[in-house]
């Protein structure tokens, strides 16, 4: 993707800001979002399978899908 910067300098010419268009800016923070979620949903299942591997290693007793949605 190539998006068309504009920079903004001090009066030595030191870069202070960068603009850009308001569409590719939108189209940034939309890549920004998708790549969130998808870092939340490989921390979750990194979560996840953590647990079930703990709850392999347990010898206590387990709760099957079916007690566990009775519950609900």
């Amino acid at each position: 993707m190539k998006i068309a910067l504009q920079y903004v300098s001090d009066m030595n010419g030191k870069p202070q800001a960068v603009q850009m268009p308001v569409s590719e800016w939108e189209k940034v923070l939309s890549h920004i979002r998708k790549s969130e979620q998808v870092l939340k949903l490989k921390s979750d299942l990194k979560v996840a399978f953590k647990q079930v591997d703990t709850l392999r290693k347990s010898k206590a007793k387990k709760q099957t899908l079916t007690d566990f949605l009775n519950d609900l």
